[in-house]
């Protein structure tokens, strides 16, 4: 079955191994409960570098934008993925847009279509909340299937080192990103200080 048709109709996944497993992936709003498993899956997927990256200058100390947290969870509760999209401005006092990230998977289901169903459900709930654009900074081979390219960021720029090629944007409302210019400033709702020691 289409992994998109599932997301359409409830944010259901069933992974192609579903022959192999009888795995069956819900893609589910992330909640308090579920930090310690995403942080845990953020580690084993991206490593202990993770938390150097020019994106995380923009996700810390801030609270991903409000309904824009997911998770993929089977059907023994277990977390197997993650999205989070976060708000931000393009340029000092530019109009707002999101950020994307981290994507990651549990993995052990990599390549079971479980990014994929997370980045079409991420991006569809992000178009039905009224946000314009959304970036990232990742592999345009992957994301392209997405909408996102680095057509429109050439005069957009990362807070701190970042692999320019590697900014990528998708429009959800057209010409949102005309005349986009400057360095992504991060916005949105802070964290509070208990949140911020059990993150950190």
């Amino acid at each position: 079955m289409d992994i998109a048709n599932f997301i359409d109709e409830g944010a259901w996944v069933i992974s192609p191994l579903e022959g192999k497993s009888g795995r069956v992936i819900a893609i589910v709003a992330e909640t308090s409960a579920d930090v310690a498993a995403r942080e845990a899956l953020l580690d084993d997927a991206m490593g202990p570098k993770r938390k150097k990256k020019s994106s995380e200058k923009l996700r810390r100390g801030r609270r991903p934008s409000e309904g824009l947290a997911f998770i993929a969870r089977d059907a023994s509760g277990a977390v197997a993925g993650t999205v989070r999209l976060w708000d931000v401005r393009l340029g000092e006092g530019g109009p707002a847009a999101l950020l994307l990230g981290p994507l990651a998977v549990d993995p052990l289901l990599k390549s079971a279509g479980i990014g994929s169903a997370l980045m079409r459900h991420a991006i569809a709930e992000a178009a039905r909340l009224g946000h314009a654009a959304i970036l990232l900074v990742g592999d345009a081979p992957y994301y392209g299937r997405f909408g996102f390219s680095a057509a429109r960021t050439g005069s957009l720029a990362m807070p701190g080192p970042y692999e320019r090629h590697r900014l990528l944007a998708l429009e959800l409302v057209d010409g949102a990103l005309d005349g986009a210019q400057g360095t992504l400033k991060a916005a949105g709702r802070k964290l509070k200080a208990q949140q911020l020691t059990s993150a950190a």
